[in-house]
């Protein structure tokens, strides 16, 4: 295949050789260590849990909140994206605002707001909004900058700009907005159920103690309810049952647990907890304050944003290889001509199972059955995103004609279908790189050393200001990855492949390469 490329040298063969080399390099600083004693006697008696369910033991409100907090965190992130998609393409300081926010995971937003409102419904809503604005702003935008502008040219001379965006632009965005924000509540539910896991009352919360006291009857109740929740989605969420909802779900909130003096408490927050301590009492224009802030800085730096940014990078680099290699074995799942008309509805409903459970619930539950290392964050991140590209991969292939003469088989696979998806393949493995990058931080919080570790050790012992600081780190090397993986888009020219490898929701496109939720 003929790659087309801006950059002289660099075609698909070269960026994979160089992903996979990278992988085999980071395999050699990857701790794979398996330390459980009995790790196929928990698997057991996991899988014992998921078919043998204690339905009964499922507490109904962690279901209720679950909901709520995804219902109300979308409305609230999704309706901020629509103000900040309209200036986003024309304003920098506008997408600069959006990367940063989207760029930092839920987790961290709520490990960070519960430092301000405590363990309250507040911090689980805006923990999912605040990212969600981001991603909504840009994704908003793109559907903005990609529709038909006929309408605008019919206007009459002296429209506002905002006269024109409400009547020339929005009712030819407004179908494409709908089927994105409903399916942003998916993404939301996943999200929600991890808040569980630091202590807000969603599904996540039982979940982890259920794992946690071996209770894995009441650990498969709550998963078969979770799933059955995310794909059930499409007949309960819908626009005309949002509105009921979003008054059920503001009646159902919980109660505060911890502060509720939020306003002193984020004063205290933004005026000294998060300032760095050299800067909180000596004066800003005396360098003796700097030399503090340089030697306070220094260990910081040396001990705990670059080697948890190299660990970061490395589990991200091995789970990116290994996404691929597992998308390219699991496309044929999906594939109708692969997999026949009775073998593709069972491969759909595993995949749809995998990609829709959350990677960081993933590891947890791999870190009981595996032990302490990465494998179970490389294992949750392959399992995860590999059920994502490998979905996307496989229903794209039963829409490529083939010949009347084309083989069958492996030379199908081999010789006709992945050279053909490839180009749309290796772009959605570049976009996948980012969120597993952003992934990646946040398994520290496990136990595993990327950034999350010191994020959570830093936040256990009340260091804010060291918090945030690692916090702005690893947002920075979010955006870093972003960037780099963008260059490569674009040097490959894969925006131009006559066939893009996009998410359809509810049976409408929403456009090439349109986030899909991590």
């Amino acid at each position: 295949m003929n790659a087309l490329r801006l950059i002289p040298g660099w075609g698909y063969a070269a960026v994979t050789r160089w992903f996979v080399g990278g992988a085999v390099a980071a395999l050699l600083a990857a701790d794979l260590a398996v330390t459980s004693l009995h790790p196929w006697a928990d698997l057991q008696r996991l899988l014992g849990g998921l078919i043998h369910p204690d339905l009964r033991s499922v507490e109904v409100w962690s279901v209720v909140y679950t909901i709520a907090f995804a219902i109300l965190g979308v409305t609230l992130g999704a309706g901020a994206g629509f103000v900040l998609a309209i200036p986003f393409a024309q304003s920098r300081s506008v997408r600069l605002l959006c990367a940063g926010l989207r760029s930092v995971h839920e987790l961290f937003w709520a490990l960070l707001l519960m430092q301000v409102f405590g363990l309250s419904a507040t911090t689980g809503i805006l923990a999912i909004a605040l990212p969600y604005a981001g991603i909504c702003a840009k994704v908003y935008s793109e559907i903005i900058e990609e529709a038909d502008l006929s309408a605008l040219r019919v206007l009459p001379e002296g429209t506002g700009a905002l006269s024109a965006f409400a009547y020339g632009r929005l009712p030819d965005v407004a179908v494409a907005f709908r089927h994105y924000t409903l399916y942003r509540f998916e993404c939301a539910m996943r999200s929600t159920l991890v808040l569980g896991f630091i202590g807000l009352p969603t599904m996540g919360f039982y979940l982890e103690s259920a794992f946690r006291q071996g209770r894995y009857a009441e650990a498969g109740a709550l998963l078969l309810v979770f799933y059955a929740l995310i794909g059930s989605r499409r007949l309960w969420m819908r626009l005309s049952t949002l509105p009921v909802l979003l008054v059920a779900s503001v009646l159902a909130l919980p109660k505060t647990i911890g502060t509720t003096n939020w306003l002193a408490s984020l004063r205290r927050f933004v005026s000294h907890d998060i300032v760095p301590s050299p800067l909180r009492s000596g004066a800003l224009l005396d360098p003796e304050t700097w030399a503090r802030m340089g030697a306070w800085f220094r260990p910081i730096l040396t001990q705990q944003i670059l080697p948890g940014a190299f660990q970061t990078l490395v589990l991200a680099q091995v789970a990116l290889v290994a996404t691929a290699i597992g998308a390219l074995l699991l496309f044929p799942l999906v594939s109708r001509r692969f997999a026949g008309s009775i073998g593709q509805p069972f491969g759909r409903v595993l995949l749809v199972v995998v990609r829709s459970t959350p990677e960081y619930m993933l590891a947890y539950v791999l870190l009981q059955l595996l032990g302490p290392s990465m494998l179970p964050a490389i294992l949750a991140l392959t399992i995860h995103n590999a059920g994502i590209v490998g979905y996307l991969m496989g229903r794209h292939a039963d829409g490529l004609p083939y010949r009347v003469d084309a083989p069958s088989g492996l030379d199908l696979y081999a010789y006709e279908t992945v050279p053909r998806l490839y180009g749309q393949f290796l772009a959605y493995l570049l976009y996948r790189w980012e969120l597993i990058l952003r992934e990646s931080a946040i398994f520290g919080i496990l136990g595993v050393a990327t950034l999350g570790f010191y994020v959570d050790a830093a936040i256990s012992e009340l260091r804010l200001d060291v918090a945030v600081m690692l916090i702005v780190a690893t947002a920075l090397l979010t955006a870093v990855v972003d960037a780099l993986s963008r260059a490569l888009r674009r040097s490959l020219r894969l925006a131009e492949l006559p066939t893009r490898l996009s998410e359809p929701v509810n049976g409408v496109s929403a456009g090439p390469l349109r986030p899909v939720c991590s």
